[in-house]
């Protein structure tokens, strides 16, 4: 079934994913919550600090992680272990360490071709092979036929991202789900496989998420962008709205220490967030992100902000923050104004 540009893929509601921790009452509330919406032939970046969640919602798009409670839905139906094999002919999903998804005992070629199998797609043989060497071409390991009867452990770390894409590519599928794709690539290497992603979203009109800690390259390569923090989206929009008009004081933070080439104003500070990201088994009261903020307010301490706000006058951009509802405290004079000289 093919799928217009613009529909939904995935509708994520309320999604949890907990963890019991052995020999206690307690979970780690990996995901705590998260809504989110991801269209056929977008880049939807999902954003945020190393444990806030990120790799645990690709996973459980991808039914590799059973949810706790909340809804997924793909394509309208409820995602259910039924339909888990068409599922994963149709969005596959790359790992952050191309060495570690890769069978060190399989050739390029077996492995392109894995797929192929699984799904029962072509004739064995010389249809299979075709299909895995287009694959490889189509991944930018050219001449095919240079790399099919190498193993891993002879190839580059960026080769070896590239095999795992043309496995993903040679089932044909209408999306990605890529886990930090080139954070175990040299900066060399990643402009090349980021430039690959955007040829293939281009050409084939395939659908990323694309899950990062780097801000600076969610803004140079997605549509929409969704901020985690703590299991929870907290802020999400398009990506000039997000990262060009940050309404969460988190978001706010992580774009303060993106290079910037355009000098900062006099007097203007980078705001570098104090302290860790809480435990995940023991959630702050009130709004997660309070202990860290600069700018909580008592509400902020006591009421968790569970709703993404609409941003007044921007439509699509909403965070989950007191700041942006009607219980904001109004600005307070200064106690000991200057004389007027």
């Amino acid at each position: 079934m093919s799928v217009a540009a613009g529909e939904k893929l995935y509708e994520v509601t309320d999604l949890k994913v907990h963890f019991p921790i052995r020999g206690t009452n307690r979970v780690v509330k990996a995901l705590d919550g998260v809504d989110l919406e991801w269209n056929r032939g977008e880049v939807l970046g999902i954003v945020g600090e190393s444990g806030c969640g990120k790799s645990t919602l690709g996973r459980a798009l991808m039914g590799l992680q059973e949810p706790t409670g909340g809804d997924i839905r793909f394509l309208g139906q409820p995602l259910k272990s039924g339909g888990l094999r068409q599922l994963r002919k149709r969005v596959q999903m790359v790992f952050q360490d191309p060495y570690q998804s890769l069978n060190p005992r399989m050739t390029v070629g077996d492995l392109v071709q894995e797929g192929l199998a699984i799904h029962r797609i072509g004739r064995r043989g010389e249809e299979r092979t075709a299909l895995g060497v287009a694959a490889l071409e189509g991944a930018g390991l050219r001449p095919a036929t240079r790399f099919w009867e190498r193993y891993p452990h002879e190839l580059s770390g960026g080769q070896r991202q590239r095999v795992v894409i043309a496995a993903a590519l040679a089932l044909e599928p209408e999306a990605l789900v890529c886990d930090e794709p080139v954070s175990a690539l040299d900066v060399s290497i990643r402009a090349q496989v980021i430039q690959l992603l955007v040829e293939l979203k281009r050409e084939r009109h395939l659908g990323l998420i694309f899950i990062t800690h780097d801000v600076g390259l969610a803004w140079a390569l997605c549509d929409r962008v969704a901020v985690m923090y703590l299991g929870r989206v907290i802020e999400q929009g398009t990506t000039d709205q997000v990262l060009a008009n940050p309404q969460h004081p988190y978001t706010k933070a992580l774009l303060s220490v993106v290079p910037n080439p355009v000098p900062r104003e006099a007097g203007e500070r980078r705001q570098v967030l104090e302290g860790e990201l809480p435990d995940a088994s023991d959630v702050p009261a009130g709004c997660r992100f309070h202990p860290r903020c600069p700018v909580a307010f008592d509400r902020c301490r006591s009421d968790d902000p569970e709703a993404l706000v609409g941003v007044e006058g921007d439509p699509g951009h909403v965070a989950a923050c007191w700041l942006l509802g009607d219980s904001a405290p109004e600005p307070q004079p200064d106690p000991d104004p200057l004389p007027a000289s």
